[in-house]
């Protein structure tokens, strides 16, 4: 889902990270890496087999003048150094799992293993503040935390999202299921939630000001650590070439942290005969992003995995009177949404079906529908009206942490700030109650519907909100995408995920776990990887 830190010095790296980060990827993959080096000294010295488009652009001023070159300008880098860079980056990819199903293959989102390509990458990493990444990292437990309390509060979930309701379809049935919990006293003793808080850092105030906060399917916690691995790689390889230090891009650890969590959830819910249930889409292109759970789950935690869309489930899904759920005969402890957030998931009554029938169950949900509303953008902009932060966080210094990370968030009802975004449109995003990227409204775009939405004088206002437009740093980059590669201007966005579990009032777990870079063109106003706005990074610690 999307819309689109550790420590530099290895002896200050918390010590419980780096216990959580063993190099699974290299042990699964080590003669795989050996055939590949004796394939790149073979065939590099061939330029005709190098699927190179590269086009080129002007030279840019780095925002950090002490970066090594090559980060400050990465258009500069040699031509038959770019290619072998390239050439290495795609078999690396192609090695390590570092796919996505191609769109061009009508199976490739069905059947595992029909129809791969390399995921959308940047070439080398990204600069960013090792103070920011830091920054980024502490608001993670607060967030979590924060998530929790508001979900308890069932009335202001109904209360603030009760305009939203009159006028947005999706948000209705959403808050129509939590209606039904809160009337029938539903208690999640067993709270889990995987998240992933959005950030840009705006180029002129040099603050990290928050884009959204994910707490339903918060994707690519797979696919993220395999990027870091291939740019650390890469620096190692060309280490006298680049310049680089491979120290400065951080180890991710998003998939061990989610797996581990989403083990200690199954766990708690004490069944050990129970399964995990993933809930995908019906034809999932991002599958290998999942599987790489699936993997760790097994391998390590020996936990078995169910795959079912919302409509299996509800043909082969059945409660019962303790409150198990079974699904196709087999019993589930958790629940993990990696579907359900988009109104295009329910295209029937059997997918809305599902959804209750998990909600009603005693299986630990990732995300329970509360989490979920609390994830909304309608949500997000409650939590920034003054005070309201105060309803549900008793510690100041946390209170001021997360206020300093707000960009200025509007409804639509307040009219001075509709009639400046009118006039001036460019500073503003309108959006709506949607996740996945492509959803938001731009520029003059965002003139024209608040126009429209003053001529027809409906509640339609009330399924929008309007956000503060940020300007991040605009920096070259070299983009890959179906085996070729583009110089271009780009920004970057940073998410930071987050992890927590607890049952009843022992909280288990509750950590930032690792991050998830996404770069795009700077003309682009969308940022999902999976919508094709956008391509996966990691960060280079300046």
């Amino acid at each position: 889902m999307a819309a689109i830190d550790y420590s530099i010095a290895i002896n200050s790296t918390p010590h419980h990270i780096t216990n959580r980060n063993p190099s699974f990827y290299s042990s699964l993959f080590t003669s795989a890496l050996q055939n590949q080096l004796k394939f790149r000294k073979t065939h590099l010295t061939n330029p005709l087999i190098l699927p190179l488009k590269c086009s080129k652009v002007e030279n840019f001023e780095t925002h950090q003048k002490i970066l090594p070159r090559i980060m400050s300008d990465p258009h500069s880098i040699d031509q038959d150094l770019l290619q072998k860079l390239v050439y290495d980056a795609l078999v690396w990819s192609s090695l390590h799992g570092l796919v996505v199903g191609d769109k061009n293959v009508e199976r490739s989102g069905v059947v595992p293993g029909v129809g791969m390509v390399h995921a959308p990458v940047a070439l080398l990493p990204t600069a960013f503040p090792e103070s920011h990444w830091k920054q980024a990292c502490e608001l993670a437990p607060i967030f979590n935390e924060l998530v929790d309390r508001v979900s308890l509060d069932g009335k202001f979930l109904q209360e603030s999202l009760s305009r939203t309701k009159e006028v947005d379809a999706f948000t209705s049935r959403l808050l129509d299921i939590h209606s039904k919990m809160l009337e029938m006293n539903k208690k999640e003793d067993i709270r889990l939630g995987l998240h992933r808080s959005d950030y840009m850092l705006d180029e002129q105030t040099k603050l990290l000001l928050q884009i959204e906060l994910n707490t339903i399917s918060s994707s690519f916690a797979g696919l993220s650590c395999v990027v870091s691995e291939l740019h650390r790689s890469l620096i190692n390889t060309y280490k006298q070439n680049l310049g680089l230090d491979i120290k400065r891009v951080p180890t991710n650890t998003a998939v061990t942290q989610f797996a581990e969590t989403l083990a200690k959830a199954w766990t708690e819910y004490n069944n050990p005969r129970a399964a995990v249930l993933f809930v995908v889409q019906h034809e999932e292109r991002n599958m290998y992003d999942q599987h790489w759970f699936s993997l760790l789950k097994n391998n390590t935690h020996k936990i078995s995995t169910v795959r079912k869309t919302l409509a299996e489930i509800d043909a082969q899904g059945e409660l019962k009177p303790d409150g198990t759920l079974v699904i196709d005969g087999e019993a589930i402890a958790v629940v993990y949404f990696r579907a359900g957030y988009t109104p295009t998931d329910y295209p029937t009554e059997s997918e809305w079906r599902a959804r209750l029938l998990m909600e009603q169950s005693a299986a630990v949900k990732c995300p329970s529908i509360s989490y979920h509303l609390v994830g909304t953008k309608k949500i997000q902009q409650e939590l920034a009206k003054p005070g309201v932060l105060e309803r549900f966080l008793k510690n100041k210094d946390d209170v001021a942490k997360l206020r300093k990370c707000f960009a200025g968030l509007w409804s639509l009802e307040e009219s001075n700030i509709v009639k400046d975004a009118i006039e001036r449109p460019e500073l503003y995003v309108m959006k709506p109650q949607r996740e996945g990227g492509g959803n938001n409204i731009y520029g003059d775009d965002v003139r024209e519907a608040l126009l429209r939405l003053q001529r027809e004088r409906t509640n339609e206002d009330a399924a929008y909100i309007l956000m503060q437009r940020i300007f991040p740093v605009v920096a070259p980059t070299i983009l890959m995408r179906n085996g070729s590669c583009h110089k271009d201007s780009a920004v970057s966005e940073l998410g930071i995920y987050g992890a927590y579990l607890r049952n009843k009032e022992n909280v288990i777990m509750n950590d930032h776990a690792g991050y998830l870079m996404r770069t795009k063109v700077s003309s682009s106003n969308e940022g999902g990887v999976a919508a094709g706005f956008a391509v996966l990074d990691s960060i280079y610690l300046t």
